[in-house]
């Protein structure tokens, strides 16, 4: 998950153990990782997060352990070039810049907490003299803003509704929740909306299906995924969510499936030939999938895709 270093930077400030925050600020050319990209250095070897492994993190863990003995923060500027990268076949061609914060964690737990819980919108960045300190929030991209060595604007996750608490959601919501989702599960069938089969993090919805349809969708933008149990519940919550305003909107089964229930769809104008154009049936890209868990790698490969692309339309 992408607040895995906030995380660990929250438990090591109630600890008290001494870490260094490297940070990629910028970036030319091909490069492992983009602005943005963090890893928490420990003194014993340990890295959580990643600034795009081989020897671009190697030499940036050699410094972080130099910089949490001198207790000096420090600015990094790498080559990726057939020189630096020869033994460990690190040659993108590109440069990255950085920075390496030793006792990262001396800003607080209550500050590393709330940017890993990601709540509401926060700012924060890295100042001249290497503070670290929340920020006035910014539309700008990571770095942008005047006066600082970096700057972050941290949003709460995208949410993911899924209608179906089956075989394919029970391997789709753990999943989505490495990957960055905030996920909820919507199933008239309380025995399988339960936590025996999904994660603590996983909201679960047990109602009948009116009632479910009937709840707000969350203020961060959505995507929805119906994979009930037969044709006739996926219609159901279709008829309902096709209106709702997801960024995108999957549905498991075959093309003929789609193309018969979109046909009835229209016939009796539960939607029109647009709104039927934004869902996506069959859901998820084509590998061959058979099993639940190789159909949940197809459709959450999609939502990554859609993710990067929508999102990125909303903040331009």
């Amino acid at each position: 998950m992408r607040n895995i270093v906030f995380q660990a930077l929250a438990g090591a400030a109630c600890s008290g153990e001494p870490v260094a925050l490297g940070i990629i600020t910028g970036a030319k050319g091909s490069s492992p990782q983009k602005i943005g990209a963090k890893a928490l250095f420990y003194a014993d070897g340990r890295i959580i997060g990643t600034l795009g492994g081989g020897c671009l993190e190697a030499e940036v863990q050699h410094r972080a352990v130099l910089s949490l003995r001198s207790g000096q923060a420090a600015t990094f500027e790498l080559l990726l070039d057939h020189d630096f990268g020869w033994d460990d076949g690190l040659m993108c061609g590109g440069k990255v810049c950085g920075l390496i914060l030793p006792n990262a964690q001396r800003a607080g737990e209550q500050f590393w907490s709330e940017l890993a819980g990601r709540q509401t919108t926060l700012s924060w960045g890295v100042k001249g003299d290497f503070s670290i300190g929340r920020l006035e929030p910014s539309r700008g991209e990571p770095g942008e803003t005047p006066g600082l060595l970096y700057s972050e604007t941290v949003t709460a996750p995208c949410a993911m509704w899924v209608a179906g608490a089956g075989h394919i959601a029970q391997a789709v919501a753990p999943l989505a929740l490495q990957l960055d989702f905030s996920v909820t599960v919507f199933d008239d069938r309380p025995a399988l909306a339960s936590h025996q089969f999904f994660p603590p993090e996983v909201s679960l919805q047990a109602d009948v299906w009116e009632k479910l349809q009937a709840l707000p969708l969350p203020s961060v933008p959505c995507f929805g995924l119906i994979v009930t149990r037969g044709h006739r519940h996926d219609a159901l919550v279709l008829k309902e969510w096709i209106h709702r305003p997801f960024l995108f909107l999957g549905m498991i089964g075959s093309a003929r499936k789609a193309r018969t229930m979109f046909e009835h769809f229209t016939a009796e104008k539960l939607a029109t030939p647009a709104e039927l154009q934004r869902v996506a049936s069959p859901v998820g890209v084509k590998i061959r999938s058979q099993t639940p868990q190789e159909i949940a790698v197809s459709i959450m490969a999609q939502f990554i895709d859609k993710r990067a692309e929508l999102v990125y339309q909303m903040m331009e």
